[in-house]
């Protein structure tokens, strides 16, 4: 489509040098009537107030007939400087036609003066309506909890807010979250500025860095009308001293925070620390320490107390040979609050002994850090003893050796055998009317009906064009994931590997170098090869998994189910590539 900037489409404003408080109009007008899709340029440095307002006029005047369209926005400068307002465009005629630009100087000077002020009812809403965000620390350590509210501050004196809703949530990249519901707003008084005011809080959130470094908490933004009192106080009828109301509409954002997170100290870091950050007590429990063969028995693993519940695994128990062990019953309570998160986290093994005997459960122990008083600490369970006093004994080959027989050599003089058996000399039966001569001759005779049965099961199994791609795609997903598999139990360079293996995956396929482009533009890639949504998806998942879990407590049985989970998809892939 060609492109056009057209004396028909203009570009107006009301000021174009103006004081960092004040306003102005932008208008775009087309004197075309066949103009359609209008597009306004992007207000990158202004505040939209209001619009865009849309107004027609038609005119006939000494037998000659115009038409005007236009759209009118009103803009607030968000800082200083001299900016360029880029072109609308719309589309006449098949061609795309574009306004003029416009350049506006904004300038520190000439604010308003109070008088002013006084009579703007925005800039008294803008004086009186706060959005706060009140972080708890913004100095934590990798793993501790924080949390950060969000509160409205008025005035009420001056003003007071209508309805209000959320239009951008805050984003906390690098932090795992979770919300705290609140059922319903409650008028609060509190300190803002100096000044005693009412506050409602709008939202409440727990955060735990997952990465140390210098963090951004994105801004909150909400949109709200509100009561405006302003102008000069004028007595009412009554005598009493009133002033002026008006519904005026606001945006408000509570601005960026920044949260330095600390790495965990590496002095007196124990071996088996795994994540866990917070306050924990830790402890294992059986219910029985004598029982029968094949009778049942329970043995708890939890952890309880206050920190990143969420994201510790528990220590598993292991057992020796002749004590069966089944898959444990896992079990949470944890309660979210702005302290953080509390409760305990728990592993229920029931264990079934096989044989009579004692059997030794080795001791487990946890490691955890506490950001209060930054230490480290380890808690050590004790052995469990199970007696088993009844049962059988474990099944062993007993080999049975005559002292006579050890170690015998040919140069040996042997024993002289006191007894003799005897045994009567069989006549061999001659090969010709045995057995295996009839079985030979009769073997090519049948081998022509084998062979026909083991031709036709090769065909079916030619045929089997699905069943082939999936067993060649099935071979294929192991050959890429073959590193990755050779590190499973060793998180990091396991993760490594299977974002590797993925990537070369999809290089080999798509010959194109995946590990260098965006996941959205691997997404289109694969849509564009006629792969389905979910398949997308789950591989995305995949490769998001890969990047998050290296941040975050990792068992070898969701690296396991990690690595299953690339195999199926890879598989699913090459059926589609």
């Amino acid at each position: 489509m060609q492109m056009v900037v057209s004396q028909t489409f203009t570009t107006k404003v009301s000021k174009t040098e103006l004081g960092l408080n004040d306003r102005f109009r932008i208008q775009f007008s087309i004197d075309k009537q066949e103009a359609d899709d209008f597009t306004p340029p992007n207000f990158a440095n202004f505040e939209v107030v209001a619009g865009p307002m849309q107004s027609t006029n038609f005119q006939y005047i000494n037998g000659k007939q115009s038409f005007s369209k236009s759209f009118t926005y009103t803009l607030e400068p968000k800082t200083v400087g001299v900016f360029t307002i880029p072109s609308a465009t719309a589309t006449y005629d098949g061609k795309q036609i574009y306004s003029n630009k416009v350049k506006i100087t904004i300038v520190k000077g000439t604010p308003k003066t109070e008088a002013q002020q006084k009579n703007d009812p925005t800039l008294v809403a803008k004086e009186n309506i706060f959005l706060v965000a009140e972080v708890s620390n913004t100095n934590p350590f990798v793993g501790e909890s924080i949390h950060i509210i969000y509160k409205l501050y008025m005035d009420t004196n001056n003003a007071a807010v209508g309805n209000e809703h959320e239009t951008k949530a805050p984003v906390y990249s690098g932090f795992w979250k979770q919300n705290i519901a609140i059922k319903r707003l409650t008028e609060k008084k509190g300190m803002y500025k100096g000044r005693e005011m009412s506050y409602y809080i709008l939202r409440k959130d727990v955060l735990i860095p997952q990465q140390i470094g210098t963090l951004k908490l994105q801004a909150q933004k909400i949109e709200l009308t509100a009561n405006v009192a302003y102008g000069k106080a004028r007595r009412d009828v009554w005598g009493r001293l009133v002033k002026a109301q008006k519904r005026v509409k606001l945006n408000l954002s509570s601005g960026i925070k920044n949260i330095h997170v600390k790495a965990l100290p590496t002095e007196n870091k124990p071996a088996n620390f795994e994540g866990a950050v917070g306050e924990f007590n830790f402890k294992v429990t059986n219910n029985k320490t004598v029982l029968r063969a094949n009778e049942s028995a329970k043995i708890t693993v939890q952890i309880q107390g206050k920190g990143n519940l969420k994201l510790i695994s528990l220590p598993k128990i292991e057992t020796p040979k002749g004590l069966e062990q089944y898959e444990p019953e896992h079990k949470d309570v944890i309660r979210t609050n702005l302290s953080g998160l509390s409760g305990y986290i728990k592993d229920t093994y029931t264990i079934v002994p096989q044989y009579k005997g004692k059997y030794k459960i080795p001791s487990l122990h946890f490691s955890y850090f506490n950001p209060k008083t930054k230490e480290y600490k380890t808690i050590r369970s004790e052995d469990i003893i199970m007696n088993v006093p009844q049962g059988e004994l474990p099944k062993e080959d007993i080999n049975i050796t005559n002292n006579k027989n050890n170690g015998i050599t040919d140069n040996d003089i042997r024993f002289i055998h006191t007894k003799t058996s005897l045994k009567t000399i069989i006549k061999k039966e001659d090969f010709f009317n045995s057995n295996l001569f009839y079985l030979l001759l009769l073997l090519p005779m049948l081998s022509v009906p084998i062979g026909i049965f083991l031709g036709n099961k090769k065909r079916q199994r030619d045929s089997d064009v699905i069943g082939n791609k999936r067993k060649k795609a099935n071979r294929l997903a192991k050959k890429y994931l073959s590193d990755a598999k050779k590190e499973l139990g060793n998180k990091e360079p396991f993760y490594i590997a299977l974002e590797k293996a993925l990537h070369n995956y999809l290089k080999a396929k798509l010959h194109v170098e995946t590990s260098e482009i965006s996941k959205e533009k691997i997404s289109t890639i694969l849509k564009e090869k006629m792969v389905n949504e979910q398949t997308i998806t789950t591989f995305i998942k995949v490769l998001n998994d890969c990047d998050f879990a290296r941040y975050t407590p990792t068992s070898n049985l969701q690296m396991e189910q990690e690595y299953q989970n690339a195999v199926e998809i890879i598989t699913e892939l090459d059926k589609k590539l």
